[in-house]
């Protein structure tokens, strides 16, 4: 599916305030990530947190079964967060699919969530924090934007970086 019809389709579940752009933006994995992505997600089904690692459960928007990756939670004034640094991947569009329903696990603790996710203006707070925390591991993603950047510099790039705050399902 092209940008241009991607985008369409996706118009109806995007939050207000968020941008068509928000969904163009992809980067894809190389090797050397999958791999390392691949032991994060190892270590965490075994129970291992790795700086706050969840492995996310969601189902796939075509074949319906459970797709998952592992994710870094974000957690800023009590609230938690999922944040996508290589833009609109495909569990992204899977959450979107699923009307935010997806599942975080550690080891055999399992939490079933909903996930919603937010407006552009909503997100350089958050964008900071995980800059923050995790630039070590994202950085790249983010072109030479960190935490320090000017507030503008994050609004600029907030379209890029969907971002969902995680809410439980009941």
């Amino acid at each position: 599916m092209n940008a241009t019809a991607d985008n369409t389709a996706n118009a109806s579940t995007r939050p207000a305030g968020t941008s068509p752009a928000s969904t163009a933006r992809y980067v894809k994995p190389s090797k050397s990530d999958n791999v390392f992505n691949a032991t994060v997600a190892r270590l965490t089904r075994m129970g291992i947190s790795v700086w706050g690692s969840r492995v996310l459960y969601v189902r796939g928007r075509s074949t319906g079964e459970l797709r998952s990756t592992p994710v870094n939670l974000l957690t800023v004034d009590g609230t938690r967060y999922l944040v996508a640094p290589r833009g609109v991947t495909q569990w992204v569009r899977n959450v979107r699919a699923a009307n935010g329903e997806a599942q975080l696990r550690v080891g055999r603790r399992t939490e079933d969530v909903r996930l919603v996710e937010l407006a552009d203006e909503a997100k350089p707070a958050l964008l900071r924090a995980y800059l923050k925390r995790w630039f070590f591991e994202v950085g790249v993603f983010f072109d030479g934007v960190n935490a320090k950047a000017p507030e503008s510099k994050l609004r600029e790039i907030a379209p890029g970086y969907p971002v969902f705050r995680v809410e439980p399902r009941r």
